[in-house]
């Protein structure tokens, strides 16, 4: 899994409450286990229109958010049904970081597991970033996950609290597969152990 430290990205306001999985990334994407190619069907039902074409005005189609790394929106972001696939789609189009008051609980396990972070910020905090990404001139901003902070392109700091463990599972880039693959001596140790004193087993 990438590791997240220090990241300074764009920001795109997307100003939706809950925003659910089906358009984080629609079903027809579904059919994949692979995690590249699902940039392309992120917000696919509300980015492009039924011929396909691009919506101008879709926040993601706008010159200046088309390279966007950090999505400031809503509360309730990731509700509706439990997909990996809607971080996994996040992930690809470029997404780092999502920034609201609140997430579904799934959605933001899925994403601490795939190395995309969600930040919690109360309903001003999350204003004050709105009015920032919507503001070309100062939608850059930092997201220091080692210190637990925000920084502004104002020089303003927001901090924001994390639980510890994930925390430290995306600063050394760790998944739930690299988790127990970095316990593998103990692991070997307890297996040759058992088959000599349980043989029977």
């Amino acid at each position: 899994m990438q590791k997240f430290d220090v990241f300074e990205g764009l920001a795109a306001p997307f100003d939706l409450l809950n925003v659910d999985t089906d358009m984080i990334v629609p079903k027809e994407y579904l059919k994949t286990v692979k995690r590249s190619g699902l940039g392309a069907g992120l917000f696919g039902n509300v980015r492009y229109g039924q011929d396909g074409s691009p919506i101008p005005d879709f926040v993601l189609n706008l010159p200046a958010y088309r390279h966007a790394s950090i999505l400031i929106t809503g509360s309730n972001f990731g509700c509706g049904s439990s997909r990996e696939h809607a971080p996994w789609a996040l992930m690809d189009f470029g997404i780092r970081c999502v920034i609201a008051e609140s997430f579904a609980d799934i959605f933001e396990g899925n994403c601490f597991k795939s190395g995309l972070l969600p930040i919690r910020l109360d309903a001003e905090h999350v204003g004050v970033l709105m009015a920032d990404a919507a503001d070309t001139d100062r939608a850059r901003i930092t997201v220091d996950l080692r210190a637990r902070e925000v920084r502004r392109a104002n020089g303003g700091i927001i901090r924001f609290d994390i639980d510890p463990f994930r925390r430290q599972c995306l600063l050394e880039g760790l998944d739930d597969i690299e988790m127990t693959q970095a316990h593998e001596p103990a692991i070997r140790t307890f297996e040759r152990t058992r088959r000599s004193s349980r043989s029977w087993l």
